[in-house]
């Protein structure tokens, strides 16, 4: 039996929610320790925003220099199948951008192998 078989919903949701923590904490790398070595974030259905770990990992960096107060809240978790899909609020800043996204996370065994954001 797969390690993909053997986690749960609940686990996969754990995952995710890990990666948000990570991510509230401006933590790059252990954000992508998450993911596989190839894992990609990208629009819906659309372009690759963010290609590899290393790719994630630098253009995360960046987004946290350009938004250091940038935090997420999770407003909803579902889990079908091998896939997450969170419903998070995004602020930019406590007086900044703010902005709704649902984020799929597609899961190869306990890693994220890609991330989708529908904004």
């Amino acid at each position: 039996m797969s390690i993909e078989t053997l986690l749960t919903a609940d686990r996969r949701i754990a995952i995710a929610h890990e990666m948000i923590a990570r991510y509230n904490a401006q933590d790059a790398d252990a954000y992508v320790a998450l993911m596989t070595d190839n894992a990609c974030e990208a629009g819906y259905r659309g372009a690759v925003v963010r290609e590899g770990r290393e790719g994630t990992r630098a253009g995360l960096a960046a987004m946290f220099a350009q938004y250091p107060q940038n935090r997420v809240t999770i407003l909803d978790s579902k889990c079908v199948g091998p896939t997450v899909v969170l419903h998070e609020a995004v602020s930019r800043a406590p007086d900044g951008e703010q902005f709704e996204v649902l984020a799929i996370y597609s899961f190869e065994g306990d890693k994220v192998s890609r991330v989708e954001f529908i904004r």
